[in-house]
């Protein structure tokens, strides 16, 4: 029977932010590298990070031989103890991936093994250009790799127990965030820098102490921050219709393409493994998308009324040429300043602004260090992108948001936010 040995390792730029794992197969005979795999996965924890470098890993293993022996080592203390049985896993981010990793070999055919992360540096550095590569927009390649000139497949297998003993010295690691781990775990939160570039964030993993501040930025950890995923509900039937559906109109159900978009968004989200609550606006078709993706997610929804939509008064289910043409005076004001209110009395971006404010603030209170999922609106979720920015209150005419798209806001401890923009649903198709 082959024996291979699978070292595999994953990180997070923010825990949870910007993630890669990277995971490396060898012949345990000869120490030969086999595979190398790698992959910027979104935004995501260091923990479901570590885990999906744990499955690619398996999986490349199992490709080259699924009738093999499989010795697991990593430097996560929380994986390598949940999938020896040791410890339980609570949090519902891991069960899945803990469950598929354990299903790719027939039980007793995998044994796992901690260590140091100085003994893990292939993994970590295919982990970091992983997320270089996705920092840039492109995917990794195993051509593009630089891992191969540091691994043990390059030199003697005498020469690295040598190399191994010369290279083991502390490791600076900092506290795990909180609400990221069931159990203590060593590496749960690496150290992080955190670059203040004044309003926006820039945000940096020193797990493998390569992160330098560039000139003038000044480092300093604030902490896991309160993400919010925005999700847009799905469609309705006036959503192809552009017509306004604020909080003061029909209350409109989603349509049948609606829920697919949901189902498509739930299945996405499921797949990154990040979401740890969701948060819904008391509207039907925003309770409905939020439904659909708990199912899936297997957790509970609240509402919050702070995340309606805005009332649109008069206009409410008329397209813009029809309110165009009945209330031109009052659209005019309306596009000119965001203190001006829709025709009967409906609310303004001023107004609701104020309120979306005191719901995120409200909102970073309670879901400090975690990542939540909000089920919202157009106003709402450009609104808090705006305030993120500190852009102007016109910038509201300058953003596009497609049906059940996402996107992602970061809040810091120091009062600043980093903004994703995942605003596009063919991904989801």
């Amino acid at each position: 029977m082959r024996e291979f040995i699978v070292e595999a390792d994953g990180g997070s730029r923010g825990n949870p932010g910007p993630a890669g794992y990277g995971a490396v197969v060898s012949d345990a005979a000869t120490g030969e590298t086999l595979r190398e795999a790698a992959e910027y996965i979104g935004v995501a924890t260091n923990n479901v990070a570590e885990y999906r470098g744990l499955l690619a890993g398996l999986r490349a293993a199992h490709a080259l031989d699924p009738a093999a022996a499989v010795h697991v080592r990593m430097d996560s203390k929380l994986v390598i103890e949940q999938m020896s049985g040791r410890w339980k896993i609570k949090h519902p981010d891991m069960k899945p991936l803990a469950a598929d990793a354990a299903r790719i070999f027939p039980p007793g055919r995998v044994t796992y093994e901690w260590i140091p992360r100085e003994r893990n540096k292939h993994a970590d550095r295919l982990a970091n250009e992983a997320m270089d590569a996705g920092a840039k927009g492109e995917q990794w390649s195993a051509s593009a790799s630089t891992a191969d000139l540091d691994t043990p497949a390059a030199r003697p297998r005498e020469a690295l127990t040598a190399d191994r003993a010369a290279e083991a010295g502390p490791s600076a690691v900092s506290p795990s965030a909180p609400g990221t781990t069931e159990q203590p775990d060593a590496d749960a939160g690496a150290a992080k820098a955190v670059a203040d570039t004044g309003g926006a964030k820039a945000v940096a993993d020193t797990r493998a102490a390569k992160a330098v501040a560039a000139p003038g930025w000044a480092p300093a950890d604030m902490g896991a921050p309160a993400t919010f995923v925005l999700l847009r509900h799905g469609e309705t039937p006036l959503t192809p219709q552009k017509r306004f559906s604020g909080s003061g109109g029909t209350d409109p159900a989603l349509s049948d393409a609606g829920r697919e978009q949901a189902e498509r968004a739930a299945a996405l989200l499921a797949g990154r493994g990040t979401i740890q609550a969701i948060v819904s606006s008391p509207l039907a078709r925003t309770r409905e998308t939020a439904g659909i993706v708990a199912a899936r997610l297997g957790l509970d929804v609240s509402v919050d009324d702070g995340l309606r939509e805005t009332d649109f008064g008069a206009w409410e289910g008329l397209t813009f040429a029809e309110v165009r043409e009945r209330h031109p005076d009052d659209l005019n004001a309306w596009l000119a300043s965001p203190d001006a209110e829709p025709t009967g009395g409906g609310e303004s971006f001023a107004a609701t602004a104020t309120r979306i404010a005191a719901t995120r603030d409200k909102l970073i209170a309670a879901y400090a260090g975690r990542t939540v999922l909000l089920v919202t609106h157009v106003t709402p979720i450009k609104t808090l992108v705006r305030l993120a920015l500190g852009a102007p209150p016109e910038s509201l005419f300058r953003m596009e948001l497609s049906a059940a798209s996402l996107s992602v806001v970061a809040y810091y401890a120091d009062g600043n936010a980093s903004v994703r923009l995942l605003n596009d649903t063919s991904h989801l198709r």
